[in-house]
């Protein structure tokens, strides 16, 4: 990877951390189930009328948009509107790439390498450890918005595994996949925030928009639809088709890194010392994971950072069978064959 291109991919990672404090300041101003539904329709619509659907069956791009689109950000701006620190979000929302190499292997019967293993294992013990010590906090009142997270994560390995599906009825299709999957949360999350928030929580929500906070909530909003996930995935679709995935993909760990640092500088939001340092044992197992070496003349291990990198964005290059494909939205990153999250995060 030469040096244009290292900074394209630090420029991704920067974009889907901001994505974070971009949407703590959105669920100021709208609720979140309907800030969902807002923040795909901005997507959904101009795809609907000018970008034609990839050759791929309803049913793997359905899985993937409910997944990715709609059960990850239900339960991650769920928990955010609940109190989950939004650098700790960026975080915690990382166990998509463990839930996602272990589902794989589950579900799709791909092999899971000793070093992917022993990544998952050391990942999900710094998980478990934020999670006991926010247990201890306030009485355990701030467990609940980690616990919604880690469900976030979830929904977007269970999106990943229809990425991977689509993508292999499609492989040269990966971003079109993107703006589709778009299309699928916009009406059951509006559905879910009619009959959850109510119509009048919705309609309140439109008032004072000019106001600092109304402003900045829509800036917000266009931050995530626009730069995080049609730029940042553009981006790094280009990084992807032309790098390999193992060069490209360990710069996703930035992501935590940039929605940390992004908070406590936007937010005046502070991480306690053992928060960060189980979360840097999160960050650790996904590395672990995503350190490649040749197992044979023919192949290459399976990586946990092709997993993690799936979801925000795609890749349109079509890999072995056996590579383990994951996303950044807000957040996170894509393999080789996938279509992009992380993130919309991220």
């Amino acid at each position: 990877m030469n040096r244009h291109d290292r900074l394209l991919a630090m420029l991704v990672a920067v974009c889907w951390g901001l994505n974070f404090p971009a949407i703590h300041l959105s669920l100021e101003q709208f609720p979140p189930f309907f800030l969902v539904a807002l923040r795909f329709a901005l997507i959904a619509l101009p795809t609907v009328l000018v970008v034609r659907r990839p050759a791929v069956p309803w049913r793997w791009l359905l899985l993937y948009g409910f997944g990715f689109g709609v059960l990850q950000f239900v339960f991650l701006y769920w928990a955010m509107s609940a109190g989950m620190p939004t650098g700790l979000a960026s975080l915690v929302l990382q166990s998509s790439a463990p839930f996602t190499v272990v589902l794989a292997a589950a579900l799709l019967r791909e092999r899971l390498t000793a070093r992917q293993g022993l990544g998952v294992l050391v990942a999900v013990t710094g998980l478990a450890g934020i999670a006991l010590h926010r247990a201890g906090v306030d009485g355990g009142a701030t467990l609940v918005p980690v616990l919604l997270t880690l469900c976030g994560g979830l929904g977007w390995a269970f999106g990943n595994l229809g990425n991977r599906l689509a993508v292999r009825e499609a492989p040269g299709e990966s971003f079109r996949l993107l703006l589709w999957m778009s299309v699928v949360p916009p009406l059951p999350m509006l559905a879910l925030s009619l009959g959850v928030e109510g119509p009048r929580r919705i309609a309140d929500s439109f008032s004072g928009l000019g106001s600092r906070t109304g402003l900045l909530a829509v800036g917000g909003l266009a931050f995530t639809a626009v730069v995080a996930t049609l730029l940042g995935s553009g981006l790094w679709t280009a990084l992807m088709s032309r790098n390999a995935s193992s060069v490209v993909a360990p710069f996703s760990m930035l992501v935590p890194v940039v929605g940390i640092a992004s908070s406590w500088l936007l937010l005046r939001e502070s991480t306690s010392p053992a928060e960060l340092a189980w979360g840097a044992l999160v960050v650790a197992g996904v590395l672990l994971g995503s350190l490649k070496r040749r197992s044979s003349a023919q192949s290459l291990a399976t990586t946990m950072a092709d997993a993690i990198a799936a979801t925000p964005s795609p890749r349109p290059v079509s890999p072995s069978p056996s590579v383990v494909v994951a996303d950044t939205d807000t957040g996170a990153p894509a393999a080789d064959e996938s279509a992009a999250s992380a993130s919309a995060r991220r």
